[in-house]
């Protein structure tokens, strides 16, 4: 079982509900604030953290940067640019946990993070 959390600023319920969607029995989803969701990556009580901003990167993953360090955390996609599937995929096999991106390219980058993570 994965367990993911979603933290962010907007559009939580519905990238939760994408998480859903896409990984079915195999993932446990929880929607947090971001600190908490930080916090449960942070203390191994979540594997992954997605989360969104207008910038993919400010609010998304702020929290996120500050208690798991940049290492950790990637932005996927910003107004105007979103990395590449290959991009996006390398970021996870490079061992990243929290996730950064636009709410409009949700659709485009969670079910390529999720397919990667779902495949590991």
């Amino acid at each position: 079982m994965i367990r993911i959390v979603v933290g962010g600023q907007i559009d939580k319920e519905r990238i939760a509900n994408l998480i859903r969607e896409i990984g079915g029995d195999n993932v446990k989803v929880e929607i947090k604030s971001d600190i908490e969701a930080a916090m449960a990556i942070k203390t191994d009580n979540a594997d992954y953290y997605f989360g969104a901003c207008n910038t993919g990167g400010g609010g998304a993953l702020a929290m996120a940067i500050a208690l798991l360090g940049l290492p950790l955390c990637a932005t996927v996609s910003m107004p105007g640019n979103i990395k590449s599937d290959e991009e996006i995929k390398k970021e996870i096999e490079n061992g990243k946990k929290a996730f950064g991106f636009t709410p409009q390219h949700a659709e485009q980058v969670i079910p390529v993070i999720m397919k990667k993570i779902l495949n590991k």
